[in-house]
């Protein structure tokens, strides 16, 4: 059995929406370090998607041939929040780099509107294909 259209549209769809999560979550997280800037003791905190992801779909180098597969809900391709406990360079203990938070908060605008670029592209394609224009 190999995969139909329906199936591999339903993966898609389910791919953009993870990595949709994914960015919005990383969004708020950025949003939260910069306001805990002052913050004494604060440690910065970090969203893990993308490495889950590669590590998860890495490990599978066999022809795919049912859904089941290839399985994006799963506890691997999970959105994790984590903490970096690395020291900090300021005496209060925040490990906060403002400058750093504000460049990933950037690449994750990018990210997310590359993402909404491509779910609406290839919304527009269906909707084309089915109208006939």
């Amino acid at each position: 059995m190999s995969f139909n259209n329906t199936s591999i549209d339903r993966y898609n769809y389910n791919l953009f929406k993870k990595a949709l999560d994914a960015s919005t979550e990383r969004g708020k997280i950025i949003s939260n370090n910069i306001a805990n800037v002052n913050t004494a003791n604060y440690k910065r905190n970090y969203v893990v998607f993308e490495e889950n992801l590669k590590n998860a779909t890495g490990a599978l180098e066999m022809k795919r041939t049912r859904e089941s597969h290839i399985d994006v809900n799963s506890p691997k391709n999970e959105i994790e929040v984590k903490k970096d406990e690395t020291s900090s360079m300021r005496q209060d203990g925040n490990n906060v780099n403002v400058d750093l938070e504000k460049v990933n908060q950037a690449a994750n605008t990018l990210m997310y509107n590359a993402l909404i670029n491509g779910l609406n592209n290839r919304l527009s394609m269906k909707r084309y294909i089915i109208n006939g224009r």
